[in-house]
């Protein structure tokens, strides 16, 4: 597999699939962040608490439209630079950040390739929500993190747990779907978005021992791992919440440089 070309298509794939992901709510995100408005999920919010003390440059990778960076600055980082490889996704970033007079800069870069002037500038390096699937090298990825890191910061992720891939989402109850119900699996995926495109995209599950010991390989060190019953996109619309929060369905990692 070329990770780059395999990259490329998928930023093809969000460009087309902007408006209808994005750019239709650039006028409601600035609003909503403008009322003190947070896109980050209670828990994400409880366990990165106040950054106001120790985090002046926050990196989010893969920041899709702004949303997730523009709370990490109403949650106390300084300035947040935000990595995507989408074009038109950060210009929805970008239209946000201009009308809230916010401390942020967008770079268009993949992820694997994102400039090397950033390195060793980051207080805090987020990414999650969707994000890590379309990374076809989880390591490759993971050295980006710690060369982005400067010696002491931490690395946040906040990501789907990687069991949810392997449920029935028609099902009422706990059942493995009958094509992508294999936890192991490192096949591509083809049920995440159903929006008509010419760009075919290419994702997959990481499990969580390939996550962690990615992040182990960079030379980071573990600080807390927490799994967490609340999913962050309805996966389940079919079972009962008493039901759904009985496993997990996201996890999240801090990692530090040393």
């Amino acid at each position: 597999m070329n990770t780059s070309q395999t990259h490329q298509r998928n930023a093809a794939y969000w460009n087309e699939n902007a408006g209808w992901y994005a750019e239709r709510d650039i006028d409601q995100d600035i609003e909503f962040l403008r009322a003190g408005g947070s896109y980050l999920m209670d828990a994400e919010r409880e366990l990165l608490g106040d950054l106001r003390p120790w985090c002046n440059r926050a990196i989010h990778l893969q920041c899709s439209h702004g949303r997730d960076g523009l709370s990490l600055i109403r949650q106390g980082a300084a300035e947040i630079v935000g990595i995507d490889i989408s074009e038109r996704l950060l210009a929805a970033a970008k239209a946000k950040s201009d009308a809230l007079g916010a401390a942020a800069t967008w770079v268009l870069s993949d992820v694997l390739n994102v400039p090397h002037d950033l390195d060793s500038t980051a207080d805090l390096v987020y990414t999650g929500k969707g994000a890590l699937c379309w990374m076809t090298d989880i390591d490759a990825w993971a050295r980006v993190v710690e060369r982005l890191l400067k010696p002491g910061g931490r690395a946040f992720v906040f990501e789907g747990h990687p069991l949810d891939w392997a449920w029935d989402e028609t099902a009422p109850e706990y059942r493995l779907d009958p094509d992508d119900g294999d936890y192991f699996s490192d096949k591509p995926r083809h049920r995440l978005f159903t929006f008509k495109t010419e760009s075919t995209p290419h994702y997959r599950q990481w499990t969580l021992g390939a996550v962690i010991n990615s992040l182990i390989g960079a030379g980071l060190v573990i600080e807390q791992l927490t799994e967490h019953p609340e999913p962050f996109w309805p996966n389940n619309p079919h079972m009962p919440e008493d039901t759904i929060r009985r496993l997990p369905h996201t996890f999240s990692v801090f990692a530090r440089r040393p």
